[in-house]
């Protein structure tokens, strides 16, 4: 099939190597998380995505945000709840919320522990324990074993000939977030329609084709693609299956 074109399109790259990581929480100074923004200001008010790098045993004090977030793990295990739950390590491709306002501790085991975090809404604070309140919101765990994925015989968004599968994770009205995972082997298009599209490579490498000069990147785990208009994206992958991590406003095709 002939790639469809876009004109002036707005796909941009990210590469993990091009992040650029800072003090998560500066006032924990060395015991600070590192964090590199993919998207957004997480001191502004704007909506961000941003992943968060913690040290093998990491393991913050009780404390509260003054957002609610999403987060998926991407590299490591990571363990995030109430402070006197038992620890439930959540391993790469798993999902979890953290209202605001609720007494939680997040804590990291592996060589490398990763996970992208976003948020509809800054600015992203730490508050302490005594700030806490309910918002009524409830937190969400879900393991990567748990996860729901939908072929093309369960969704319009995924073409009949394509063996993509779709997971989807949330839906507010105004954007979702949704999981799409790509087979080996895999050479086609993704094509999005939304003024909103923000995605991160979750697992695996994506072969990813620049439509305004047709320059192919790799693209790592932790690695990022974007845009701000109906899109094509054009994608390969060689060796194992990919799956991203996607949030937009709009509805996707796979082709």
């Amino acid at each position: 099939m002939d790639t469809p074109k876009i004109e002036n399109p707005t796909n941009k790259v990210v590469l993990s190597s091009e992040i650029v990581w800072e003090k998560l929480n500066p006032a924990r100074g060395d015991q600070s998380p590192q964090a590199g923004t993919l998207w957004g200001d997480r001191n502004g008010e704007v909506a961000t995505g941003f992943l968060a790098k913690f040290v093998d045993g990491f393991s913050s004090p009780p404390h509260i945000h003054n957002v609610t977030y999403r987060a998926v793990v991407i590299k490591g295990t990571i363990h995030n709840d109430d402070p006197d739950a038992v620890s439930m390590w959540m391993p790469p491709g798993s999902f979890w919320t953290q209202p605001e306002g609720e007494t939680h501790i997040t804590a990291a085991k592996g060589e490398e522990n990763i996970a992208l975090v976003e948020i509809d809404k800054g600015p992203y604070l730490v508050k302490p324990i005594e700030e806490a309140f309910d918002n009524g919101e409830r937190p969400i765990n879900i393991d990567v074993s748990n996860l729901v994925w939908l072929n093309s015989n369960k969704t319009n968004w995924i073409d009949t000939k394509s063996e993509a599968e779709l997971s989807f994770l949330w839906d507010d009205s105004d954007s979702k977030g949704l999981f799409i995972k790509l087979p080996k082997a895999f050479h086609g298009t993704i094509k999005t329609d939304g003024t909103v599209l923000h995605s991160v490579v979750i697992q695996g490498d994506l072969k990813y084709t620049l439509p305004q000069n047709q320059e192919t990147k790799t693209l790592d785990v932790g690695s990022y693609f974007s845009a701000t208009d109906k899109a094509i994206h054009q994608v390969a992958i060689t060796d194992d299956e990919v799956i991203l991590y996607i949030r937009t406003n709009g509805t996707i095709k796979i082709f």
